[in-house]
């Protein structure tokens, strides 16, 4: 094909690009503004979806109580450790400072982050397309020995054919140029490309031109998890503007909008910078950035900074730029995992899928195919692509090998019979057909568990400096929930638990250690009580109590995943299940989570947990609450009497009333169905319970807290009187 033609290709594929990236962002200008003033207002916690703020919250090893508490502690100078909080040096967590950072009241950053992206920049290098038609991009490493770039920088095998990459084409801290490492490019051995998503995937020569080898320059270990980035968050670029020498775009970049399959952002970034990895403040990748986005007239014709309408002849230099796009990298990751590949190519994709090494920041294993087995959802767009260097298997399936990775945080699926032990939880033996976890992973187990607590204790001390409790705050904000609720009866139990369900946002996973002791459960004293005897214990005890149950627990767990005998999920599953029981926590759930399966949201509802200790808690079970007629004569446990027909606790009897009746009006159908759990004969016992004890201030601290963490309230602590006129036996149909 003659120069002229190639040429001429690209300008109008890349054209054609330009203008479908400028109308998916003026398609999406009515929410990119109404994300933009919520930023302006609240702030990057409420501009995403509730889902992905908990998820990002999560890979920060934070959580949505740590991030409230700190949205309600006063703004102080920034101490010496970097912190807006009164918090002591020795308290200031790497936590504490992304919490910071994303709400938008710290800029600061650890220098760490400047060694980060030196560490990660080395996997980028300068794209060169020979031949007619050709130019520069940016690609970077993303296996031992593939590297990922844009489809519209290398559309095929024969382009790709006569291409090269060029690592450390930068300055050097003298400001002399290094002597970039060049090495081909070997689309014969791999090549898979996705116009629709914009990448290709090419193989890479694994000794440069010098016999310098691949190796040397590591690779960016890529994550299909959701989590890394959220709107109003800023993004970070490397990448080589118009073939120059390597640059960043760093911290100006923000986000204004995620779409299913593209980034939005902010970014000082020019031709050239195709193919270049968007990073976040971890130095994850989070998206390939493939375009700019122009400025446009009615007709959605990109236009020149004079105000023209541009053309190709004229120059990328003179566009006129309105923001940029990127491919989100988990679609990439699940696009890639849909290709049939077969032999070597599969070898070698599979790589792309395991964790690397450095120069990766942070490593993270993609989203693996659904318990059910099957593959993550196809991105039905009609896109065309092109795989060279392999066959598919007969049958048309992809030969995909991935090693195993199961990842337990110490929020998974634990039993609510928790305890206060006496000393130290004790694992069970380890069977003769396991062997000892590798002391690395022991020690990841341990440290995991110290930021938790490092985490749950700093909060504590955040919440030590608020009001208990602020009656008028708490009134107006009452008052404003239940604005539009009316009616008695049924209608209003209907309305009650629509309000209920509508406004639990977030709905934060099961983590007693995070979520109930450092603020929630508070007593006014700063201490905790035990729901069902009274018993008081600081913080700190129950925190450290819950860490050692935590460490063994986990332990346990790598010993049964080494284990020759544990057949499979049913059987892992079993093994779960009697660890949890062996190892309980110190948190109550009033209402049994074996009564709803331990299913989520029900699971984490911090309404219907409270403090309390081995005794009572594994003395409770999951018997049903009774009222028994010679309680107050009988010799009695101190966390009160428990026969076969039930369990009546010697404390707390109107504030676990109360919970539990909010559970019935936010779960209807969920509980009841079964003699061992809360049929609605039983309900007079919530009802009397409820009567014959009034609302405490320690009550009404735990429901305006936990409004500020998952945005719901509890209707019976609020308005007391309404337990007469609700008509509960809606929630048992």
């Amino acid at each position: 094909m003659a120069t002229a033609a190639l040429a001429s290709e690209r300008e109008s594929a890349y054209l054609s690009q330009l203008t479908m990236a400028a109308t998916r962002y003026a398609n999406r200008t009515t929410r990119r503004e109404q994300n933009q003033s919520v930023i302006e207002t609240r702030g990057p916690l409420y501009a995403d979806t509730p889902e992905r703020v908990e998820k990002r919250l999560a890979r920060l090893g934070a959580d949505w109580a740590m991030a409230r508490a700190i949205e309600q502690t006063p703004t102080e100078p920034a101490s010496s450790a970097g912190s807006t909080l009164q918090l002591p040096a020795e308290a200031f967590t790497s936590e504490v400072l992304g919490l910071e950072r994303l709400i938008g009241r710290n800029n600061l950053t650890p220098v760490a982050f400047l060694e980060g992206g030196v560490q990660v920049s080395r996997s980028v290098g300068r794209v060169t397309v020979g031949g007619p038609g050709g130019g520069h991009g940016t690609g970077f490493m993303v296996s031992p020995s593939l590297l990922l770039t844009n489809n519209h920088v290398l559309r095929g095998t024969e382009e790709a054919s006569r291409s090269k990459v060029a690592f450390a084409f930068q300055d050097g801290v003298d400001g002399n140029p290094l002597v970039p490492a060049v090495f081909p490019l070997e689309p014969l051995r791999f090549f898979v490309t996705d116009r629709a998503l914009d990448y290709s995937l090419v193989a890479v020569a694994p000794r440069s031109a010098q016999d310098e080898p691949l190796s040397s320059f590591g690779r960016l270990t890529l994550s299909q998890a959701e989590g890394k980035v959220v709107i109003g968050e800023f993004v970070n670029i490397i990448h080589h503007p118009r073939g120059e020498p390597k640059q960043i775009a760093l911290r100006e970049n923000q986000i204004v909008d995620v779409l299913e399959r593209f980034l939005h952002y902010e970014s000082d970034t020019r031709e050239g910078s195709s193919g270049s990895p968007v990073f976040n403040d971890q130095w994850e990748v989070v998206a390939l950035h493939h375009s700019a986005v122009p400025k446009a007239d009615a007709e959605g014709r990109p236009l020149s900074i004079d105000g023209t309408v541009w053309r190709p002849e004229m120059g990328e230099q003179q566009l006129a730029w309105r923001a940029n796009e990127g491919v989100r990298i988990s679609r990439i990751l699940r696009a890639l995992h849909e290709v049939s590949l077969s032999g070597e190519a599969a070898r070698l994709r599979d790589e792309v899928f395991t964790m690397g090494l450095a120069p990766s920041a942070t490593e993270s294993a993609p989203a693996m195919p659904s318990a059910d087995g099957a593959p993550p959802g196809p991105v039905a767009d009609g896109s065309a692509v092109q795989v060279q260097g392999h066959t598919p298997t007969a049958d048309g399936a992809a030969q995909l090998t991935v090693p195993l990775r199961i990842t337990f945080g110490i929020d998974r699926h634990w039993h609510s019979q928790a305890a206060f032990p006496a000393r130290p939880p004790q694992p069970a033996p380890t069977p003769k057909a396991a062997s000892r976890p590798p002391r690395s992973a022991r020690t990841d187990v341990v440290s995991a568990v110290e930021n938790d607590v490092d985490a749950a204790l700093a909060h504590n001390r955040l919440a030590r400096e608020r009001p208990y409790y602020d009656r008028s705050a708490d009134s107006v904000a009452r008052d404003a929930y239940y604005a539009d609720i009316t009616g008695d009866g049924d209608a209003l139990r209907q309305r009650l638990t629509t309000l209920l369900a509508a406004t639990h946002e977030p709905q934060p996973r099961y983590k007693p250690m995070r979520l109930v002791y450092p603020w929630v459960d508070l007593h006014k004293d700063g201490r905790l009580r035990s729901i069902y005897s009274g018993r008081d214990f600081s913080v700190e005890e129950l925190v450290r109590a819950d860490a050692a149950v935590a460490e063994a627990r986990l332990a346990r767990v790598q010993e049964l995943l080494l284990m020759e005998t544990t057949a499979g999920p049913v059987e892992f599953e079993a093994e779960f299940d009697a660890l949890e029981a062996s190892m309980p926590f110190n948190c109550e759930h009033v209402v049994p989570q074996s009564w709803f399966a331990k299913k989520e949201p029900m699971r984490g509802d911090l309404h219907h947990l409270f403090a309390c200790e081995v005794g009572c808690n594994s003395y409770r079970g999951n018997f049903p609450y009774i009222d028994f007629p010679d309680f107050d004569e009988v010799v009695r446990d101190a966390c009160g009497k428990r026969e076969p027909s039930g369990f009546e606790p010697q404390e707390g009897k109107g504030a676990v009333a109360r919970a539990t009746l909010y559970f019935l009006l936010r779960y209807p159908g969920q509980v009841g169905d079964a003699a061992r759990e809360f049929p609605e004969e039983r309900l007079p016992v919530l009802l009397q319970w409820h009567e014959s004890e009034a609302v405490t201030e320690y009550e009404l601290h735990r429901n305006a807290a936990i409004a500020e963490i998952q945005g719901n309230r509890n209707p019976l602590i609020d308005h007391p009187e309404w337990a007469s006129r609700i008509e509960f036996a809606g929630v048992w149909r």
